[in-house]
């Protein structure tokens, strides 16, 4: 964050809910009075980068909390130490950390590729009880194929299994 930048609300409150855990153990209470922004439920991904490199991202497709300022706090946290893909953040890489807040829209049935644009939607994909997401206007993801492509591959569907769509767009904070 540059110096003497005000901080979005939502970016505030994930890395005070990280720097609280990771410190102390303990999750950040939720803020009273709720800011206005934050008082409805909405699913939501929190990413973590250090120097430029992702060091945790969990999110929810659909809210799990009473609130969004709720869901922020419980997917920060997730994000900092429950991320399989990475050890948990320590103390040390706190001051290192930059935060991304997505809010999710609620996701819209599509029939077509057509209907995606890598930028302005994520993407959902569910055959059976497999699901994968691919958030939207991510580095090096540029087509739609690529896309769906690494949204089948996280949820273990496979090219021949029968597959529904889904879009979304986000809210991003930075």
């Amino acid at each position: 964050m540059v110096e003497g930048a005000v901080q979005d609300p939502l970016v505030a409150l994930a890395r005070q809910a990280v720097e609280e855990y990771v410190r102390f153990r303990r999750m950040k209470a939720i803020p009273t009075p709720i800011p206005s922004e934050m008082t409805t439920p909405a699913g939501a991904f929190i990413c973590l980068k250090s120097h430029g490199q992702l060091r945790g991202c969990i999110g929810t497709i659909e809210p799990c909390e009473p609130n969004l300022a709720a869901e922020i706090i419980q997917n920060s946290v997730s994000a900092a130490i429950r991320d399989p893909r990475f050890e948990p953040i320590t103390e040390d890489e706190l001051d290192d950390l930059h935060y991304t807040v997505d809010v999710l829209s609620d996701q819209e049935r599509i029939h077509s590729l057509d209907e995606l644009d890598t930028k302005r939607y994520g993407v959902i994909v569910q055959s059976g009880g497999k699901r994968g997401l691919l958030l939207p206007d991510l580095e090096g993801v540029d087509t739609v194929e690529d896309q769906v492509c690494i949204a089948m591959r996280k949820a273990g569907i496979w090219n021949d299994e029968p597959m529904v769509l889904y879009r979304f767009e986000v809210k991003r904070h930075e």
